[in-house]
């Protein structure tokens, strides 16, 4: 069931998307070769203790960190680990969930480490247009979530990446996942609810430079491409309001 929220709310989820924007400010002038993931991880749980914001990822089905870090072929759910190290020419995804006064916002940001190779570098632009492309539809008078999924799909198939289908955005503020599904991709099994004043949710195209496909390692939660080449991810949450469509983080 999907949960419109009302002006307070969404000022509520504002907030902590304030916080969220502010901690990848902080993460982009900090992230660089040579440190861990676990590194990453503990800059952005720090942040949110310094700011008293909690960390939804922690402990979700027993996760074990703030946030998930995922690097060059992991897709999404990258467990920070020490014994990652970011080199020059990694392309790394943030992902993380934070919750402010019960309010919960979510955004990934891909961060490149030094000098990548160009089709890196295009991979990760053009994904974090997909991701504003996304928006925009999602802000026309009428639209529902095929025109997202179809906006997404168009813009990326000219240039032969793979969509990832099993993942996808989510409604968010109450909860970290909450209804609807945010597809990427077009398919008649997908819901196609007209969006609505007040719903919140996350956008978040998650693309490969190769094939669709993806494998999930025996740690129950790292996601990789299937032929190991780059993955980049994007992700903010928007709301629905008398205004229009607006970026909450």
């Amino acid at each position: 069931m999907i949960q419109l929220k009302n002006e307070k709310e969404i000022e509520g989820i504002r907030e902590s998307g304030k916080y969220l924007k502010e901690l990848f400010v902080e993460l982009s002038g900090r992230i660089m070769a040579g440190m861990s993931t676990f590194e990453v991880d503990k800059i952005a749980f720090e942040y949110m203790k310094k700011h008293k914001c909690g960390a939804p990822c922690l402990g979700y089905y027993d996760y074990p960190a703030a946030t998930c870090v995922s690097v060059n072929d992991t897709v999404i759910h990258g467990i920070p680990s020490k014994k990652i190290i970011l080199k020059e020419g990694d392309l790394v995804s943030v992902d993380i969930t934070l919750e402010k006064n019960g309010f919960i916002s979510d955004s990934t940001h891909t961060y490149e480490i030094g000098n990548v190779s160009e089709d890196v570098h295009l991979l990760n632009v053009r994904t974090e247009k997909a991701l504003y492309i996304g928006i925009e539809k999602a802000g026309e008078s009428g639209a529902r979530l095929h025109d997202i999924a179809y906006a997404i799909e168009s813009y990326i198939n000219q240039f032969g990446y793979g969509i990832v289908r099993e993942y996808c955005g989510h409604g968010v503020g109450f909860e970290m996942h909450e209804d609807p599904l945010i597809y990427n991709y077009v398919s008649p099994q997908n819901t196609n609810s007209k969006l609505k004043k007040g719903m919140v949710f996350c956008i978040e195209p998650m693309i490969n430079m190769g094939t669709h496909k993806i494998k999930e390692l025996d740690d129950g939660w790292t996601v990789k491409t299937a032929d190991g080449k780059p993955a980049c991810h994007w992700e903010h949450t928007v709301a629905l309001t008398n205004s229009g469509i607006e970026i909450l983080t």
